[in-house]
């Protein structure tokens, strides 16, 4: 069975960091990455990182501030998110592809897996 299990979420002040944490489980993941919705948003691209760790897709919006890593041996990539402004208030998801690819996925069409969704709202 897949689980993708989030954690570290919560309020935070602007120009404050958090660490988003996703420990994934029950299969061998190839992408992995983070996307975020706002209230009466789509759900957006954050990052993402492939298996090795060679290739990062970032988002404009969050480039400079926010970066992700992974430990494959543990199978858990994280999300630091430096200096938040109040517009980057939203539920984070992390998302993994298990299929073998050299594409690192920017659409959530790309991700097969889901985690349950971790709330950062942060205040001005």
């Amino acid at each position: 069975q897949v689980q993708l299990v989030e954690s570290g979420g919560g309020l935070v002040q602007a120009g404050g960091s958090l660490r988003l944490s996703c420990a994934a489980s029950g299969s061998t993941f190839y992408a992995m990455g983070w996307f975020r919705q706002a209230p009466g948003k789509e759900r957006e691209f954050v990052i993402a990182i492939s298996r090795s760790g060679s290739v990062i897709r970032i988002a404009g919006s969050v480039e400079g501030r926010f970066t992700i890593s992974r430990d494959s041996a543990k199978n858990t990539v994280y999300l630091q998110m430096n200096n938040l402004k109040p517009e980057d208030t939203a539920v984070y998801y992390c998302a993994a592809d298990p299929r073998v690819s050299l594409v690192v996925p920017t659409n959530p069409i790309g991700y097969t897996y889901w985690g349950q969704g971790n709330q950062v709202p942060v205040s001005s």
